[in-house]
């Protein structure tokens, strides 16, 4: 028998971020490790204590001390769903000022496959720095798909995309 691939799910404050649990519940029944990172942000919507019990992993916010062991198996595949204008401007620049961020900096130098759901305002899609810092992201190797089917729908039909996209990068 084979190990499942982990996943690395990145969550952002954005309002599909409240029904998180459904993608979760996807994930895991598609064969996916599922290790959770989420914003400071975002971390008080969720129940995380709940997260935890479903995954088996820390639901992580902050940042490990120095010397204690990573919790979390090394990641095959990462996705960040929904992830922020914030976010997406940050993680372009490289910065790396929070755990969530952190992760997605390393994920990218590393290689790793990565695919960014962005949910954003109209008003700050239209910021005239986001549409660059996408494509930066494009050009290192994210694939970033549209959000806005997470807003489209009521229950877990609304991650339907967000599982189908992850199909194509699971590991062989």
């Amino acid at each position: 028998m084979t190990e499942r691939p982990v996943l690395y799910l990145v969550v952002c404050a954005a309002g599909p971020a409240e029904h998180i649990d459904e993608l979760v519940d996807l994930l895991i029944a598609d064969g996916w490790q599922v290790c959770m990172i989420v914003s400071p942000t975002a971390a008080p919507w969720l129940d995380r204590a709940a997260l935890q019990n479903k995954t088996g992993y820390l639901v992580r916010v902050e940042w490990r001390m120095p010397g204690d062991p990573e919790p979390h198996p090394p990641a095959d595949v990462v996705l960040a769903a929904p992830v922020t204008f914030n976010t997406v401007t940050k993680w372009a620049l490289g910065i790396n000022d929070t755990l969530a961020l952190g992760v997605l900096n390393e994920s990218l130098g590393a290689r790793l496959p990565i695919i960014a759901f962005p949910h954003t305002k109209a008003e700050l899609a239209a910021h005239p720095a986001y549409a660059g810092h996408l494509a930066v992201l494009r050009a290192a190797g994210v694939v970033v798909a549209d959000g806005k089917p997470l807003d489209s729908m009521n229950g877990p039909g609304r991650w339907d995309v967000v599982v189908e996209a992850l199909r194509t990068a699971r590991p062989a």
